[in-house]
């Protein structure tokens, strides 16, 4: 007997809508878990502030409790790559932490993540966050405007490798999603080019696009906490997030306040609102 694929959930116009209002708290959220980040913070208190957002706010964090995490959001710092644990980890001068946390409203997920430079940033530093950034836009632009999943990846593999420089690595472990009724879901979004186009893009579809690059090796470690993902060789690494929809009439950046215009039509797409 032949299985197929992972079922693909396709949102109605009103279900992307109530993501998008998952996607305003979320980035409300993570306004305030950005602006706390200063040295002698810690990321206890980071995820402190991100709680009393959604809790405002009346929404659900989709990432507590999720297989047992304990936070609302993951703080990775310097060589953590994903999933790190918010404790008593005090953030310092120069330190680079990703900041990754999502909301749920009526039953509805948004997942989104920003990084962060401490106090004086390395040239280094920066350069690796904004180059994820902008493979992050690459990536949603090429939703707007391919045909199946799969150009997305290969966008954003392309931008990385036309980058003038040191080469940074694309993690390949660790991948985008789709997402919706629930935070994980069918069909993975890769952050590099294969021979696989994936999925066609139609109507419906929303997807957490989500490159995370590194100035070393894209070898990853898990450690003793189950959840904190480390380079192995201690290089530093970066992380950039966001929810999007596709609808009839375009592409929407669900956790972004202006839909991503800002970032997008400099690269030729305009985005639309949810019918």
């Amino acid at each position: 007997m032949a299985f197929g694929q992972p079922r693909i959930e396709y949102k109605t116009n009103a279900q992307m809508r109530i993501m998008r209002d998952a996607g305003l708290v979320l980035n409300r959220a993570l306004d305030a878990a950005v602006a706390a980040a200063a040295p002698g913070v810690t990321t206890k208190q980071l995820d402190d502030v991100f709680a009393a957002v959604l809790n405002e706010a009346g929404a659900k964090s989709n990432f507590l409790g999720y297989h047992g995490f304990p936070a609302t959001i993951c703080t990775s710092v310097n060589e953590e790559v994903v999933h790190g644990i918010p404790g008593g980890k005090v953030l310092k001068d120069g330190d680079i932490i990703s900041i990754d946390g999502g909301a749920i409203v009526d039953g509805w997920h948004s997942d989104s993540a920003r990084t962060v430079i401490v106090g004086q940033a390395d040239p280094e530093d920066q350069r690796l966050s904004d180059v994820t950034q902008a493979a992050m836009w690459r990536g949603i632009a090429a939703l707007a405007t391919g045909s199946h999943v799969g150009d997305i990846g290969a966008a954003i593999d392309d931008y990385v490798s036309s980058v003038p420089g040191k080469p940074l690595g694309i993690l390949e472990d660790y991948v985008g999603h789709g997402i919706g009724s629930e935070m994980h879901m069918a069909p993975d979004v890769l952050n590099y080019r294969t021979s696989h186009h994936g999925p066609k893009i139609k109507p419906g579809l929303c997807l957490a696009i989500e490159p995370m690059l590194v100035c070393g090796s894209i070898d990853t470690a898990v450690l003793e906490d189950d959840w904190t993902v480390v380079t192995t060789d201690g290089k530093r690494s970066c992380q950039w997030e966001h929810s999007v929809a596709v609808h009839e009439k375009g592409i929407w950046v669900l956790s972004a306040p202006d839909g991503g215009a800002e970032h997008l039509v400099p690269l030729g797409v305009v985005p639309v609102p949810i019918p």
